[in-house]
C-alpha cells in the first residue's frame, strides 16, 4: 500500500501495517519519516529495536535469527534495515522474501533505502515484501515548493518569516534541506523576537560564507585541492558535525555517479547534467569532475563515506574528519 508522506501521520493513526518501506534520498526527509513510524509503532507496544545496516558482504542471516528469536525485553519489537542501495542481491533478495513469509506477529520490519528504481520495483522480491507494507516514497523538495516549505518550517519553530527572508533561505540552502533546519534553529536561538526579516538571514550568510559545506564540495569538484584543505580544516575548527558533511557529499556523489553512468552509455555531458538537474552555476565544476572522475572511481569514494558513516557511529575505529578530507583530496585529484 503507497502512502503519501504528507498522509502519514492520519494512516499511522488508523491502522499499522507489519512492514514499512521508506525510500527517498533526501536525509532529513527520510529521517522525519522514519522517526514518524517509530513514535506510531512504540505507542503501539514496539519498544525493542534491532538495527541493521545492509552493506557489501552483509549477513542476512542475522536478520531472519532476530525474527525468529524471542525478545527478552518487550512482546514487540522493531527489525529496522538500513539498506545503502536497493538492490539487495541474490542473497538478499531471497532473506527479504523469507522475512516477509515468515514474519513474526510480534515484529514489524521497517526498511529503509535510498530512491527505489522502477526496475527494482518490479522484482520479485519486492513486490513481496510490498505486499505486505507501507510504502512511503520520499521526494525531494524542488526550488518552486521550497519557499512554502521553509515558511511551514518557520511556523513550525514559532518563527514569522518575512517573504523576503524565506526567499533568501531558499536560494541558499537549495538542495540541502538539513542545512535549512539547522539554519532557523540558529535563527531562533540568535533572535530577540520571532519576526525574521531578510537581514538577520543575510547575517547568517555572512557569518558562515567563510567556510561553507557547498563552497568545500565545489572546491573539490573544480579540483582545488589547497582550498579543499583549508575549509575542511575550517570547518573541523568550527564543530561542524561530520556527519552532515558526509551526508551532503554522499548526496552530490550519487548524482555524479549517475551522471557519469549516462555519458558511458554514450549521452552527451550536457544531456548528462540536464537529467542531474545541474544549475547554471554549478556546471563547471561539476563538469570539471566528470572529465576526471569515472563511474568506479565515484562508487569507491562512495564506499569511503560508508565507513565514515560507521566511524561516526562508533560501529568502526577511525578518524572521521581525516577519512572525510582524505575522500575530499580523492575527489579534487
Amino acid at each position: 500500500m503507497k502512502i503519501y508522506p504528507e498522509k502519514i501521520s492520519g494512516e499511522l493513526s488508523r491502522t499499522l501495517q507489519p512492514a514499512y518501506i521508506v525510500s527517498g534520498d533526501e536525509p532529513l526527509l527520510i529521517q522525519e519519516v522514519c522517526d514518524e513510524v517509530r513514535a506510531a509503532l512504540h505507542k503501539a507496544g514496539y519498544i525493542e529495536r534491532d538495527l541493521f545496516h545492509v552493506e557489501t558482504g552483509f549477513d542476512w542471516s542475522q536478520v531472519l535469527h532476530s525474527n525468529n528469536s524471542i525478545s527478552l525485553f518487550a512482546e514487540k519489537k522493531i527489525l529496522e534495515l538500513r539498506m545503502a542501495s536497493d538492490k539487495p542481491g541474490d542473497k538478499g533478495a531471497r532473506a527479504l522474501t523469507e522475512l516477509v513469509q515468515n514474519q513474526s506477529e510480534d515484529n514489524c520490519l521497517l526498511l529503509v533505502m535510498p530512491r527505489v528504481s522502477a526496475a527494482t520495483q518490479r522484482t520479485k522480491w519486492f513486490k513481496t515484501v510490498e505486499s505486505t507494507s507501507g510504502f512511503i516514497q520520499v521526494w525531494p523538495i524542488d526550488a518552486r515548493n521550497l519557499p512554502g516549505w521553509l515558511a511551514n518550517r518557520f511556523r513550525r519553530a514559532g518563527l514569522q518569516a518575512s517573504r523576503e527572508a524565506v526567499q533568501a533561505l531558499a536560494y541558499k540552502t537549495e538542495g540541502n534541506l538539513l542545512a535549512a533546519v539547522q539554519e532557523i534553529e540558529r535563527l531562533k536561538l540568535c533572535s530577540d523576537s520571532n519576526r525574521i526579516d531578510l537581514q538577520q538571514v543575510l547575517g547568517g550568510v555572512e557569518d558562515n560564507s567563510r567556510y561553507d559545506v557547498f563552497l568545500l564540495i565545489d572546491a573539490a569538484l573544480k579540483g582545488n585541492t589547497e582550498r579543499v584543505i583549508k575549509i575542511v580544516e575550517g570547518l573541523q575548527l568550527e564543530g561542524t558535525a561530520p556527519l552532515y558533511l558526509n551526508f551532503m557529499l554522499a548526496r552530490e556523489l550519487r548524482s555524479l555517479s549517475a551522471m557519469a553512468f549516462k555519458m558511458e552509455q554514450g549521452q552527451s555531458l550536457g544531456n548528462a547534467m540536464k537529467s542531474g538537474r545541474v544549475w547554471n552555476n554549478r556546471r563547471e565544476p561539476v563538469t570539471a569532475c566528470l572529465r576526471r572522475h569515472s563511474v568506479n572511481s565515484l562508487e569507491r569514494l562512495q564506499l569511503r563515506l560508508t565507513e565514515v558513516d560507521r566511524m561516526v557511529k562508533g560501529l568502526t575505529p577511525g578518524r572521521p574528519w581525516d577519512e572525510l578530507a582524505s575522500t575530499l583530496m580523492a575527489l579534487s585529484a
